[in-house]
């Protein structure tokens, strides 16, 4: 089988880390022989708009609107012809239904729910404007949505023939020790949807590792700036308890690698994520914009090494259930085959 695979956000150089989630599960289709052509950044004239930092194609078009026009004919035209001889486009994002369906193939959509899209997310609009969802996925083959509660809110408003695939997961053998004395990590983009005030207020005087970078910096200095994911990996070792306060996500990578190296994860319980952390369980939830309760619960997790290793045997169990790749990838192909 051949597809073309178009994306607005794929690593452009080693260590980058755009659009990971996009290249991991390419990665692992071209090792069961699809042979997969990837249209994304670079490979058609993107006016400066993706790769801006991590704040995603939405952000920097509301600043250049008048890009949009010429942006969306480079993407077309580049994927036309990467398409050609293909069996099949799979399209990432609901803004790439609408450029795959000019590609005079049969395509299906992967819905992402991204929380820097803001109310433009597959989630905001499905609320908002569920008819132009339903337009703009109505010409698909199928919809992978990544997390439950996307798939849910699709189906709700009427989009047929809906997938729940989350994303894939290295589950390690064996991990590095933890810091001494245990720290907290926070790994993502310094930026206002991951409320890095509450990350910050929760985490002051805290030992903590804090990997990303982005216009909220300021709030955390001691920041590392962003982190190439095989040093990431590193970090997640090294840590005790994994943070994550945002306002809005799909299903972050953060959590289940965070998870499958048996690290407690306190989150918010925002997206996808309650799809994987049961409060008390396999992690800790925690209201959104509640710096206190977020502390309460990252100290707790901090000050007891057996609730942490319960916890993490749990995490990894229930991320090794979910989304292990050998999983993730059979019910991706399973989808290909269905859509051609």
């Amino acid at each position: 089988m051949k597809v073309a695979v178009f994306t607005t956000s794929y690593p452009r150089h080693e260590g980058d880390l755009a659009g990971r989630f996009v290249y991991d599960l390419v990665r692992r289709l071209r090792e069961r022989d699809v042979v997969i052509d990837v249209v994304g950044p670079g490979t058609y004239r993107d006016y400066g708009l993706t790769g801006s930092g991590g704040a995603g194609l939405v952000a920097s078009l509301r600043r250049k609107p008048w890009l949009a026009p010429p942006l969306a004919m480079s993407m077309i035209r580049t994927l036309r012809r990467a398409a050609r001889d293909a069996d099949l486009v799979h399209a990432n994002w609901l803004a790439g239904a609408k450029i795959a369906r000019y590609s005079g193939r049969p395509f299906i959509v992967t819905l992402h729910g991204s929380g820097t899209a803001g109310r433009f997310s597959d989630l905001a609009l499905a609320e908002r404007s569920p008819g132009l969802v339903r337009r703009l996925l109505r010409p698909a083959r199928e919809v992978i949505c990544c997390s439950q509660a996307l798939a849910v809110a699709m189906r709700e408003i009427g989009v047929a023939n809906v997938h729940e695939i989350p994303y894939g997961v290295e589950i390690p053998d064996e991990t590095g020790p933890e810091d001494e004395p245990p720290a907290v990590l926070f790994a993502g983009r310094l930026s206002p949807e991951k409320r890095i005030d509450v990350v910050a207020a929760a985490t002051e005087g805290l030992p903590r590792i804090v990997a990303g970078d982005g216009p909220l910096r300021d709030l955390l200095p001691d920041a590392l700036g962003f982190v190439p994911q095989n040093e990431l990996f590193g970090l997640y070792d090294r840590a005790a308890v994994v943070l994550l306060a945002s306002e809005r996500e799909g299903l972050p990578n953060v959590v289940l690698e965070a998870m499958a190296r048996g690290k407690t994860v306190v989150s918010t319980p925002v997206g996808g994520i309650p799809t994987v952390i049961e409060d008390g369980v396999t992690g800790f939830l925690v209201p959104v914009g509640d710096p206190r309760a977020t502390r309460t619960a990252v100290e707790r997790a901090l000050a007891d090494s057996d609730l942490r290793k319960k916890i993490g045997a749990a995490a990894r169990e229930r991320v090794r259930d979910y989304c292990s790749w050998d999983k993730v990838t059979e019910q991706t192909l399973a989808v290909y085959h269905e859509a051609v």
